[in-house]
């Protein structure tokens, strides 16, 4: 890893932290500075968080090459803080090498960490519930690599070939609908070009390791290099990461004018808010007008 954002997310309770740990032991052998960023959940009422992930890592607080920042949701969904997105950008900007960000621990659909992170890797728990559970779209699908953890328990097996199951027919349903990574279906006049991207395409690998007592880390580590290496040295990776830094500049453009909207509008907010609610208009058509509003304004 070279500046790289590596994102640690899955089921609460399934060893993120303790295997964040374990990365670090493996980044510092390597000589490499560590900045880690662990999101906790806020409570719903009192708005407070025990920021309690980073005890796993307490062994690597007195170590100058590793920085450890815990944050709050602070209701924000998605697995990370509001505020997750400008933390990497300051431990980069402090040279990290790499920048490990540890979610709060996600559902199927909460994805912001791969808009986030240049490798995902998931954890999943023993037991995926089903082999409807094990196909649904989501999280499952965006992950770089998968880490069976707490894999000396009975299921492990079974939860790797559920994943697997779930990879095959992704890359099945994928290359039947000609989307295999933004790649085309294979032809004969293509063959030789289609056979050279199809080559750097990626297939998320599982490793079943034992976090708390090192197992299977080594391998894991690997894996993610690996994969690090294909987003930088490879024309897919590389398009991946440049989708990346768009939908993140869409995000921020979006809280941006949001903000800007609510500013130059001022009391057709509440003119508005009133309207819907005396049900003299819907909501869809309020949105309409206040955004031409908007729009008049900025014109003037």
């Amino acid at each position: 890893f070279r500046s790289g954002v590596l994102g640690v997310t899955g089921n609460p309770g399934s060893g993120k932290s303790t295997l964040c740990d374990r990365l670090i032991d493996h980044a510092r052998k390597r000589g490499l500075r560590v900045g880690v960023i662990a999101v906790d959940p806020s409570s719903p009422y009192s708005g407070g968080a025990i920021l309690g992930d980073r005890i796993r890592m307490m062994r690597h607080a007195t170590d100058e090459g590793v920085f450890i920042r815990s944050v709050a949701t602070r209701g924000h969904l998605g697995g990370l803080s509001r505020s997750a997105r400008d933390l990497v950008r300051i431990l980069d900007a402090f040279g990290s090498d790499l920048i490990v960000v540890e979610t709060v621990g996600v559902g199927q659909d909460e994805l912001e960490i791969t808009r986030t992170a240049h490798t995902t890797l998931v954890f999943d728990a023993l037991t995926l519930g089903d082999d409807v559970q094990a196909i649904k779209a989501g999280l499952m699908e965006c992950a770089d690599a998968f880490a069976v953890n707490k894999a000396d328990r009975d299921g492990a097996d079974a939860t790797v070939r559920d994943l697997q199951l779930m990879i095959a027919l992704g890359s099945e349903s994928m290359v039947a609908s000609g989307k295999q990574r933004g790649h085309v279906v294979h032809s004969e006049q293509d063959g030789v070009v289609e056979n050279a991207r199809r080559a750097e395409s990626w297939t998320p690998p599982i490793v079943k390791c034992v976090a708390l007592r090192g197992e299977g880390t080594d391998e894991l580590y690997a894996l993610l290099e690996k994969h690090h290496a294909w987003v930088s040295d490879t024309e897919e990776g590389r398009a991946r990461r440049r989708a990346r830094l768009a939908e993140e500049l869409r995000e921020t453009l979006r809280e941006a004018l949001i903000d800007a909207a609510v500013e130059s509008l001022g009391d057709a907010m509440d003119e508005a808010v009133a309207a819907v609610e005396a049900k003299t208009v819907d909501p869809y058509t309020a949105t309409e007008d206040l955004v031409a509003r908007f729009r008049g304004a900025r014109v003037k």
